[in-house]
């Protein structure tokens, strides 16, 4: 049997009178990279939400680690945060605090970095590993929102998670920062292994990462599977969606 590290079973959730995901179901594998896609509020950002506690499933199951983790309260979560870590769009990081004093936050108090020194040389490999060592002591708010993303990809690393989850981590950015972002994230992958779970409608993006997509249509799972069975799939949707960035071939019609 796989090794799923998340897992959503039949999840629906509504905000008001508003559905946004209806009975979603997938799965994540240990020390893979998985893909949410698809059109903007469909339920993406929502999905990576509901994985760490930060919003609720109306019904529906959700496993993370192998713990069925439905109706913890904050407290349980702040265990598994610990173990799987979220990057947010905005980087989430301490404006009054520089760089590394950010990258240094999670390792106060841990028994293997006692030391100013020791702290000192992890942020320094954080800093230099993510390329933005220039930047170690400069506020947040003297960033670029790409540097500020791989600050924060840095901070979370610090954290030595389990599992990595990036909320569109390309969006708002110039072209140049969203292909450096994005090499960061594809060493991460390739380096060491980690669960991870991207949430993007970049199309290059999700190609370069994904051992596996999950397709979002109207708040339920159009495609679940890997890339390549993505691009031989026959659906106009998915296939139209593609298109657009001119990833597949369009059909021939004349044939």
């Amino acid at each position: 049997m796989a090794n799923h590290y998340f897992e959503f079973h039949d999840v629906s959730k509504s905000f008001d009178d508003k559905a946004v995901l209806h009975s979603v179901s997938f799965f994540v594998e240990q020390g893979e990279t998985a893909v949410i896609m698809g059109r903007s509020g469909v339920g993406k950002s929502v999905s990576l939400k509901l994985l760490l506690g930060f919003l609720h499933p109306d019904e529906g199951r959700i496993l993370v680690a192998g713990e069925d983790v439905t109706g913890w309260n904050e407290a349980q979560f702040a265990k598994i945060r610990r173990r799987a870590t979220m990057v947010f769009q905005s980087g989430a990081l301490f404006d009054s605090l520089t760089v590394a004093e950010n990258v240094a936050f999670p390792l106060a108090g841990r028994e293997d970095f006692k030391t100013e020194e020791k702290i000192g040389e992890r942020v320094a490999e954080l800093l230099e590993m993510l390329e933005v060592q220039q930047f170690a002591d400069r506020l947040p708010s003297d960033l670029s929102t790409g540097t500020k993303r791989a600050v924060a990809i840095a901070r979370a690393l610090a954290e030595e998670p389990e599992a990595i989850l990036y909320d569109e981590p390309t969006t708002m950015v110039d072209p140049l920062m969203a292909a450096h972002v994005s090499n960061l994230i594809l060493k991460l992958k390739t380096t060491f292994r980690k669960t991870s779970v991207v949430v993007t409608h970049d199309t290059h993006l999700a190609k370069k990462l994904a051992d596996r997509v999950i397709f979002l249509q109207e708040g339920r799972v159009a495609f679940f599977g890997t890339w390549a069975e993505l691009e031989r799939s026959q659906d106009p949707f998915l296939r139209n969606f593609l298109l657009e960035d001119e990833l597949i071939p369009a059909l021939d019609m004349t044939a």
